[in-house]
């Protein structure tokens, strides 16, 4: 009993957390995910200090924690990817493309300098860590949870990641929208090149398109469309499980992950697809299930003595990459704006693109962050496992 009652908690914390951020102006500054991830960081306290479940209780529900793990993040990824309009990437010009790599080449410079320097036998899967760090660097969180899952972090390890990379990321958002900008303007002091200026219609949609936007999703009109991408999404699984068994011989997380991540970026050409509605919600909705799971299994006895070093190492890649990026910004001329646009699509993913250009009052830029948003939800989970095989070098 006690078990279904916290299965239920888990089931129904995506209704909550979405009810919350569609009421409340502060459920819309904090977050769809940090809410769900707070909900179980408060579940795990409870399991931790209050004896609410016995030892075979524990062993139940880790395996019913495991199975809905396992199945929330492949079905997310190609429901979230699905609506993005990949073909933005060829409406962008070079100086989009530039920000875009340098800060793809940034995010890989400061995780292997970073490992370098923090490597050390005592701090538990540090190759992974850094590997998850890349994902969240590379598109938000979607990547972050598809690279865990796929090589399997700890599940407390992966919860402390997350936790020290919002903790050093808010500030610098705070920093931003506060004023911080003006800072990277003098930094970069250069022109802009876009020609989003030139559509702000266009312009209009794609701020709108890309941010959370749940109304409507049970309509007559919308549901049955949003169900046949959730199909699309399931048969994708299916898909990468069978690939799965053909080449490794049994159900292998990453070979799931990579299958159904490049289905999905095919799907997403076909305008069809693409235009179902509501999909990229249906993905958060998973997000948000496995967000408040792999929460609640974090102990916080588990990594005492790592602790401090898995938070500096966290810092020093966040810290690296955004100096790399500003000095390759600079080497090859891109414009305060566009860095800041481009750094945040990458860390935080398209949806907190609109927000900053709104801060920074350059709509001229709009266009090149979401742009850059996209480019990190498809090639952010491909960098990350990627990431990890080269730390195994050495």
């Amino acid at each position: 009993m006690k078990i279904a009652f916290i299965v239920s908690i888990f089931l129904l914390t995506p209704f909550i957390v979405i009810t919350i951020f569609r009421k409340y102006q502060l459920g819309k500054n904090v977050g769809t995910v940090i809410m769900a991830y707070v909900i179980g960081i408060l579940l795990s306290f409870v399991f931790s200090f209050t004896g609410f479940l016995s030892q075979p209780e524990v062993e139940s529900l880790t395996k019913i924690q495991d199975l809905l793990m396992y199945i929330s993040v492949p079905l997310a990824i190609p429901l979230m990817l699905f609506s993005s309009d990949f073909r933005l990437w060829t409406k962008s010009l070079p100086k989009t493309f530039i920000a875009l790599f340098t800060g793809l080449a940034a995010v890989c410079i400061a995780v292997v300098v970073s490992f370098i320097i923090f490597k050390n036998p005592e701090i538990p899967e540090l190759d992974k860590v850094a590997s998850v760090i890349t994902g969240i660097y590379v598109g938000g969180t979607m990547n972050f949870f598809a690279v865990g899952s796929a090589l399997k972090i700890n599940e407390s390890l992966l919860t402390q990641s997350l936790t020290y990379e919002m903790l050093i990321i808010f500030p610098f958002l705070l920093f931003i929208t506060a004023g911080g900008y003006k800072l990277f303007r003098w930094l970069l002091p250069f022109k802009d090149e876009t020609s989003v200026e030139k559509n702000n219609n266009n312009n209009e949609e794609l701020s709108l398109g890309d941010i959370e936007i749940y109304e409507g999703m049970l309509t007559k009109k919308v549901f049955p469309k949003t169900m046949l991408g959730f199909l699309l999404s399931i048969s994708f699984l299916i898909i990468g499980a069978g690939l799965s068994f053909l080449i490794t011989g049994k159900l292998n997380e990453l070979t799931v992950i990579l299958t159904i991540t490049t289905l999905a970026i095919i799907a997403s050409f076909n305008h069809k697809i693409r235009n179902l509605p509501r999909t990229f919600e249906l993905g958060m909705f998973f997000i948000l299930i496995f967000s408040v799971i792999v929460a609640s299994k974090f102990n916080i006895n588990e990594f005492k003595s790592s602790a401090v070093s898995v938070f500096l190492f966290v810092l020093s890649i966040t810290l690296l990459f955004m100096i790399f990026h500003v000095i390759l910004c600079r080497i090859f001329k891109i414009s305060g704006d566009l860095f800041l646009v481009a750094i945040i699509a990458l860390i935080c993913s398209a949806p907190f693109v609109p927000p900053i250009v709104s801060a920074m009052g350059n709509r001229k830029v709009l266009i090149s962050g979401i742009t850059v948003g996209l480019a990190g939800y498809a090639l952010g989970t491909y960098l990350g496992i990627g990431i990890f095989y080269l730390l195994k070098l050495f």
